[in-house]
């Protein structure tokens, strides 16, 4: 396995394309399942629920089955590759780990927050430790802009996205 300078290798190629391709296999064979058990078929007035998405998983799961194929096929040279090394790892889930925290904020079955007050913390939290902005310039910026993403979607659009406890005491549910 070759090593860069950024530090020590994370896994092969081989080893993550097929680790990959598993999991999309098994979420694409979950669509086609799901899509199925809703009615994936052509009915006397158009397509039924799951018709398109049970296509759609059927392409995730033939695609799936390619790359596993592919990467189960790899030479030794190829497939032993360095996939990541471990500085680029930790750069990747300093971007994934808050996103994945953002996306629980939104819509948790224990305290939801919508989307508008995750998203100025999110925000705030990239500019303040990632671009090292000052504290004012991060509230001005991420408060700003959640202000008129909800005049938009709110006011303007009339579009209804999650709220939460916030939006609930201004009169908005």
């Amino acid at each position: 396995m070759q090593h860069d300078t950024q530090g020590k290798a994370f896994g092969s190629v081989r080893a993550w394309e097929t680790v990959v391709a598993l999991l999309f296999l098994v979420f694409g064979a979950g669509v086609m399942f799901d899509s199925w058990r809703i009615g994936a078929r052509w009915g006397d007035d158009g397509p039924q629920a799951g018709y398109f998405p049970f296509y759609i998983g059927l392409f995730i799961v033939i695609s799936a089955v390619m790359i596993l194929v592919n990467a189960l096929r790899m030479g030794r040279e190829e497939g032993g590759e360095a996939f990541v090394s471990r500085g680029q790892l930790r750069m990747v889930l300093t971007v994934l780990i808050p996103t994945v925290v953002y996306v629980i904020l939104i819509d948790n079955p224990w305290y939801p927050l919508g989307i508008y007050v995750p998203s100025a913390i999110f925000i705030a939290a990239f500019m303040r430790f990632l671009g090292k902005y000052g504290w004012l310039r991060t509230a001005l910026v991420s408060l700003g802009v959640m202000l008129v993403f909800f005049m938009m979607f709110e006011i303007w659009f009339q579009v209804p996205l999650p709220k939460g406890p916030l939006e609930a005491a201004f009169g908005y549910a």
